[in-house]
């Protein structure tokens, strides 16, 4: 993708800002963040000549103007997490629902010519077969799996009645360097990691016998690019076509780390899932092909963190 002016919303997180790290050489990128979740440190290593950051939410900002001129849009804004929406799912349905209705709204009144969304492997819920395909059941546990899944349907609707063409992205468990460890949403790998350089006991929610299809940051960079220049249009799942048990990772972190800590096991969380694993074959038909390489994709997790 060159010389193309495109939207990114969200993106100082965590996600948005490795697309905008992709993006930024060749074409001019426009990012709109309010900060919630994303910071503009996770920018600052990059030529920001190419990139207007736009320090506003996507609730409070006229997108349609900003929407004009542009080229695509792809819409990493939300607030993360199935804890936080728990315990506030007024706070997600706004930002995940009413932002996204509002992307789709602005970008079909302007000249968009495809929106690529941030979906979640939440919708899926527990339904015990596997691997989870994109035709099957959907089953959200928590509201913020509900929002993934009603702005799924929007991005279908949009595209149907008004001609917009989306792609809806089912991320599964995301991890990489400039995740934030901190949070008390913070997903399981940086937290795993920054304890056990701590020297302190990773909490694991459960016995640690669940798995995880973790997919590499970059892994995902790769399939909003090729799924924005392809003529795909639809939900895909994005992961790895693998499974991860939380027992073996904490083993794992610890031999990269030269560490031998022990985990700390608490009860389950409510809206949290057993095992997690993708079919990725239908994002293969836009080029997604993601390597196997989990221990050297952790290392360079690991040493990130270290750095920082």
């Amino acid at each position: 993708m060159k010389n193309k002016k495109i939207v990114i919303t969200g993106g100082l997180g965590f996600i948005g800002s490795h697309i905008t790290e992709e993006l930024c050489i060749e074409n001019e990128i426009v990012i709109i963040d309010n900060e919630s979740t994303g910071n503009r440190k996770n920018i600052n290593h990059l030529n920001t000549e190419n990139i207007d950051v736009i320090f506003e939410s996507i609730n409070s900002i006229n997108l349609k103007t900003l929407f004009e001129d542009c080229d695509y849009v792809f819409h990493e804004a939300a607030l993360p997490s199935v804890p936080r929406s728990i315990r506030d799912p007024v706070k997600s349905n706004e930002a995940n629902i009413t932002g996204t209705l509002n992307v789709l709204e602005a970008a079909r009144n302007s000249n968009i010519k495809k929106v690529i969304f941030a979906s979640s492997s939440s919708v899926y819920g527990d339904t015990p077969k596997l691997p989870k395909v994109e035709n099957m059941p959907i089953n959200p546990k928590s509201p913020y799996a509900v929002t993934k899944a009603t702005c799924e349907m929007y991005c279908r609707v949009f595209e149907e009645i008004y001609g917009l063409k989306t792609v809806a992205l089912r991320y599964f468990n995301v991890f990489g360097p400039r995740q934030d460890p901190n949070s008390q949403y913070a997903a399981v790998i940086p937290k795993f990691i920054t304890a056990i350089m701590n020297g302190e006991a990773p909490t694991v929610y459960g016995d640690g016998t669940q798995s995880r299809d973790f997919t590499f940051v970059k892994n995902v960079v790769n399939a909003n690019i090729k799924a924005c220049e392809s003529k795909e249009t639809g939900v895909f799942n994005i992961a790895c076509g693998r499974r991860i048990i939380l027992n073996d990772l904490i083993s794992m972190i610890n031999e990269l780390i030269g560490k031998d800590i022990k985990p700390k096991y608490v009860d389950s969380r409510p809206g949290d899932i057993k095992h997690s694993l993708a079919d990725i074959n239908a994002a293969k038909t836009f080029g997604y092909n993601p390597k196997d390489e989990f221990m050297n994709e952790l290392k360079e997790t690991i040493e990130f963190f270290r750095g920082n």
